[in-house]
């Protein structure tokens, strides 16, 4: 049998591919534009045949149907891994669970942990009978292996990734074929930055050398930070991040992300998976500069370290003066998820010449226009600590650049004051010494 006869004897409607799903099946979808909307919107159709069936994807970038279509949670329990403003709506409604997860440990959770039916967003197949990830590849292929049941949706406009592997689907591993909505993938705007996030980019920018290996993340300030380095005189800059997002092609643009300092991978633009503009899928299309491949080869610390002047840059919501670092939660409820920030503090530090910032501005207004300091004496009562103090190696606000790695409590604490909005300080360091970790010695500014 070829390969298109076997794509067109498993060729199914999305209404009947997912009829077979039972009752109390544990079922996954692929995440970001891996998500098959589709098959979301026929499971969602089959809502009252159905019970207790666990849902379980991260970062979505439209509201799932099916979830949707049960507020009560009747008859779908949605599991997510990573939230996104989609999901933290319903985490207020009381209809979401989060599945707190070490992003490079996924693929082993996955392997233990096998699930009843996974569905996919793919390319078309190609004459070898794949079809491709296209930018969603991070832990696509580690669903199959995990999926007693595999279900793909294609999408003729999805981009097709390069990579060493783990980039497609073969049609042997499928046992279910829907021809979806051939509509273009999901964007996310490009954010501008405000006058707080560039004062801390460009603290950022005065730790950043020449040869260094650079993780970002998507938002505002890290698309400044692409626009700083663009118009730097930094040279021979490399890609290695789980996130490729539209600060890199200025870098590359500009001529400045060459890889040539890179320990693995050199010369290639290494990503475990792609969101943001159409320019930016459009660039990775059947582009041999861009390399994808499992999150196994993209956030496991041992293999982020293996690139020297490794520098990772990640946000926060709050920091305390042990220096917790809180990037996922507002008290108990989540916001979103721990990702891949643990994972690349930890490569970061690993990496010869390497470093790992934590960036966040000093303070917010609360709901009542209240001035609210994110440097907080300890992590708001609830929250989460995403990365630990013992992790934790550079810290920036719009006031500076704090370095506590190897320093005792009351030196963090020192370092985390010196960061703080000045309003706030002289309240900080009272609780530091209320806490013990404040000595008379300790000097600011």
């Amino acid at each position: 049998m070829s390969f298109y006869e076997e794509y067109k004897q498993k060729l199914t409607s999305p209404k009947e591919a997912v009829k077979i799903i039972k009752s109390g099946d544990r079922i996954q979808y692929n995440s970001y534009n891996g998500v098959p909307p589709a098959l979301d919107r026929a499971l969602a159709a089959r809502r009252d045949e159905l019970e207790e069936v666990i849902l379980y994807t991260s970062v979505t970038l439209f509201p799932l149907q099916a979830i949707a279509a049960d507020p009560e949670s009747r008859h779908f329990i949605y599991n997510n891994m990573h939230a996104s403003g989609h999901d933290r709506k319903l985490a207020q409604a009381g209809n979401y669970y989060y599945v707190p997860t070490t992003y490079y440990e996924l693929p082993k959770i996955l392997r233990d942990d096998r699930r009843d039916v996974v569905l996919l967003h793919v390319g078309s197949m190609d004459q070898m009978g794949y079809m491709n990830h296209g930018p969603n590849a991070g832990h696509a292929q580690d669903l199959v292996k995990a999926g007693k049941t595999v279900i793909v949706e294609v999408n003729q406009n999805m981009p097709t990734a390069y990579g060493s592997h783990d980039v497609a689907v073969h049609i042997s591993e499928v046992d279910l074929v829907v021809e979806g909505d051939q509509q273009p993938l999901f964007t996310l705007p490009v954010l501008q930055a405000n006058d707080v996030e560039k004062r801390i980019a460009k603290w950022v920018m005065t730790e950043i050398e020449d040869g260094a290996c650079i993780q970002l993340g998507i938002g505002a300030m890290p698309n400044f930070i692409g626009e700083l380095i663009a118009d730097s005189d930094l040279r021979d800059l490399g890609a290695h991040t789980e996130m490729l997002a539209d600060a890199y092609l200025k870098i590359y643009e500009s001529g400045k992300l060459t890889g040539r300092n890179k320990g693995i991978d050199k010369g290639k633009i290494v990503y475990g998976f792609a969101m943001g503009s159409q320019a930016l899928y459009d660039f990775i299309d059947k582009n041999p500069v861009c390399a994808t491949s499992s999150i196994t080869d993209i956030n496991t610390p041992h293999v982020v370290a293996k690139n020297p002047k490794m520098v990772a840059i990640n946000g926060a919501i709050e920091v305390d003066l042990f220096s917790q670092i809180n990037a996922e939660s507002s008290g108990t409820r989540q916001i979103s998820g721990a990702g891949g920030q643990l994972d690349f503090m930890l490569g970061s530090y690993m990496s010869e010449g390497g470093k790992g910032f934590i960036c966040l501005p000093s303070t917010f207004n609360d709901r009542d226009g209240q001035l609210r300091s994110r440097i907080r004496p300890t992590l708001s009562p609830g929250s989460i600590v995403t990365t630990p103090r013992s992790v934790a190696h550079y810290i920036v606000t719009e006031y500076g650049v704090a370095n506590v790695k190897g320093k005792s409590t009351w030196e963090r604490a020192e370092e985390m004051v010196k960061i703080a909005h000045p309003r706030f300080q002289d309240e900080l360091i009272q609780q530091a010494g209320e806490m013990n970790i404040w000595r008379r010695s300790n000097k600011i500014r």
